[in-house]
């Protein structure tokens, strides 16, 4: 089995392994006990790089997923210590006008509330969840502030930015002397190649870390015609997509076996031979998912093979204005 590697989180000198573990399933999908286990696994494998929200836990409520991840630190044996974790903060968590979003009344306590359920003392990356573009930058930044000086929050991140969202925090965060966004989590895979227009060129400017989420397009990168793919085939939403894409997904898993390579591992080692990817959010519900992924870190991208995979997934065209304009 590869080694883990490691790079920097954007222009932080924080280090993160080059997977990061998401852990939406746990609760909704995957008991505690088996959380439990992948967790352990995790961090014998190298992966140092834990990411989960407020908002995760499916079928056993919000916050479900937030209490797994505390109840496993509250083991000891310095798994705190260990991990990198990242979460989030947006979403509704009660029936308040003021339960969600990003006011500086929201995000105060929605930190103290992951904190508690966390079972610890600060979260490393604290992701705003979506963009609100009605809250000031002024007052999503002087709560961060209070949260950073407290030492209850070390860096800030972003899910779901815009470019000039982006942009724009940074700036707003340079005026008060501040780090501002380290990093940035967007929907990025070979079927969703949107963010190679102006988000990933921005995070390049910036020094934002991506961390790309649904890597493997919910199953659909992951061998769905050969029965592979989590089990997801079921879903119509899912059965729908690979009617549409089905003679890509035909090219792809050809290709795939060409290689001799799982598609899912070819469709990480995709993400990760993207120099401005920090790490691929996995999000293993069972251990052999969990180890196989580490065969993307071995796979070779030569020029040949990304030239093979643009043709298959065909992106933007590059970076906007050139993607679209002379």
């Amino acid at each position: 089995m590869s080694a883990m590697q490691y790079t920097n989180l954007g222009r932080t000198a924080l280090e993160v392994s080059r997977l990061c573990l998401g852990t939406m399933n746990f609760g909704g999908y995957t008991s505690e006990e088996d959380s439990f286990a992948i967790m352990d696994r995790s961090l014998e494998l190298g992966i140092n790089f834990f990411d989960t929200a407020n908002v995760y836990g499916g079928t056993a409520g919000k916050g479900a997923t937030e209490t797994i991840v505390g109840n496993w630190f509250a083991l000891g044996e310095g798994r705190r210590d260990q991990v990198v974790l990242a979460t989030k903060v947006y979403g509704q968590m009660g029936d308040g006008k003021n339960d969600g979003k990003l006011s500086a009344r929201h995000i105060i306590h929605a930190c103290h509330e992951s904190l508690r359920r966390l079972q610890t003392d600060f979260i490393d990356v604290y992701q705003m969840h979506h963009v609100w573009r009605k809250a000031p930058w002024d007052e999503i930044w002087q709560a961060y502030e209070t949260l950073i000086q407290q030492g209850k929050v070390l860096y800030a991140g972003s899910s779901n930015f815009a470019a000039w969202n982006i942009m724009q925090a940074n700036e707003h965060a340079r005026s008060r002397r501040m780090l501002g966004l380290v990093s940035e989590q967007s929907l990025y895979n070979l079927t969703e190649r949107t963010i190679e227009l102006e988000v990933i060129p921005a995070c390049r400017d910036q020094g934002v870390g991506i961390i790309p989420w649904s890597p493997l397009a919910a199953g659909l990168l992951g061998g769905i015609l050969e029965g592979a793919g989590d089990g997801r085939r079921a879903s119509e939403r899912v059965q729908a997509r690979v009617e549409k894409q089905r003679e890509t997904l035909v090219a792809w898993e050809g290709y795939c076996r060409d290689l001799g390579e799982k598609p899912a591992d070819v469709a990480l080692a995709w993400l990760l031979a993207n120099d401005a990817v920090t790490a691929p959010i996995i999000g293993p519900r069972t251990m052999d998912q969990l180890d196989g992924s580490l065969r993307a870190l071995e796979i070779d991208m030569t020029p040949e093979v990304l030239g093979r995979l643009d043709r298959i997934f065909p992106g933007p065209g590059g970076q906007a204005p050139e993607a679209y304009a002379w």
